[in-house]
């Protein structure tokens, strides 16, 4: 996989960005955090010194292939304003003659951001034609985007068919972070996950009952094995929380004692919630189980949507190694699956 470093950038070379702004947002669509948007900015100034023409493309929520108006990227462009103290060009749809023409028009170090990529049904669809009209976009392409690198769509696995193609520095810092939780941790390696999608987590799950050296379960996939995966229970690095505050938090016994082994740890990987976090009746799981690994010496990953948004919360980012913005995406490459996004850029 070649990196950004090893792209050839004139002044004036058109970069097709895939990033992934796709932030928490209220019934309104404003913003509720940027991370992702922060993590992208190194990646973005490394193309302004090159004085490239940068054209950055995202998806935002799931308007299901239509037009909806709270979903418009207006939000990411002022947060890109933000953080980077330079306009920002808004474009009023992500393909098309005009916007051809706006990029025709661009000077070198302008930025432009494509509209919702999802509002074409064809995003998700990878279809072969809307992948063309995207690359007809750039010179050079780059993938920043790791939160839907599991996703096959035209923007993460089209693209790269018809332009030369590139990791970004998100990219690149997520499958070096990712890595060190897989090859050859400092032990005891403990992994920590929750949430409610059992689904997605039991595979997961299991590869870490044969890496870790402790598993630890809460959230709503705990009271799941419980009640029906008895092949689970004779795993003695499978720690499942037992007790609950109303169903909705692991209990005060469960929070002791994933404490105590958190206290012991010299990594840690966490994906999902305690609990319903969101509620002040039924934290206080989620931000014990967070406050103990923050407080932990060792080297410590988290991420997934909910879990950063509760980092966010309880205002302990610093405290991580690395927070990584994939969530699906961080599970299934844990998990040993070939992610679309990577692939496709080898």
């Amino acid at each position: 996989m070649k990196t950004l470093r090893e792209a050839n950038i004139n002044k004036g070379t058109r970069v097709l960005v895939r990033c992934d702004f796709n932030c928490p947002i209220d019934e309104k669509g404003n913003l509720l955090e940027t991370y992702r948007i922060e993590k992208t900015i190194p990646t973005i100034n490394y193309l302004l010194k090159k004085q490239a023409r940068i054209i950055l493309m995202s998806h935002l929520d799931d308007p299901k292939g239509k037009v909806v108006e709270k979903l418009r990227l207006t939000s990411v462009a002022d947060a890109l304003f933000s953080y980077l103290d330079l306009s920002i060009l808004k474009a009023p749809d992500c393909v098309g003659k005009n916007i051809e023409q706006m990029v025709k028009e661009m000077q070198e170090g302008e930025i432009l951001l494509l509209e919702n990529l999802r509002f074409h049904k064809e995003e998700e669809e990878n279809n072969k034609l809307f992948s063309k009209k995207l690359a007809l976009l750039g010179d050079l392409y780059v993938n920043d985007a790791f939160g839907v690198c599991h996703r096959a769509h035209s923007s993460i696995v089209g693209v790269p068919d018809f332009l030369p193609s590139f990791a970004g520095f998100l990219l690149e810092s997520e499958i070096k972070n990712l890595n060190k939780v897989l090859e050859n941790p400092k032990r005891p390696l403990v992994a920590i996950f929750g949430g409610t999608k059992i689904e997605t987590k039991l595979p997961i799950i299991q590869k870490f009952l044969d890496l870790a050296d402790f598993v630890l379960v809460g959230g709503k996939i705990a009271k799941e094995i419980n009640r029906e995966k008895d092949e689970y229970k004779n795993n003695l690095n499978l720690y499942n929380a037992l007790d609950f505050n109303q169903g909705f938090d692991i209990g005060d016994k469960t929070i002791k004692e994933f404490k105590n082994i958190i206290l012991k740890a010299k990594t840690i990987i966490w994906n999902g919630p305690m609990g319903y976090f969101e509620k002040s009746e039924f934290e206080k799981g989620t931000k014990e189980i967070a406050k103990a690994i923050a407080e932990n010496d060792g080297f410590k990953v988290a991420g997934g949507g909910e879990t950063l948004m509760a980092i966010i919360k309880y205002g302990l980012e610093k405290h991580f190694d690395f927070l990584s913005t994939g969530g699906g995406a961080m599970l299934d490459f844990l998990a040993g699956k070939k992610l679309p996004g990577i692939e496709a850029i080898k």
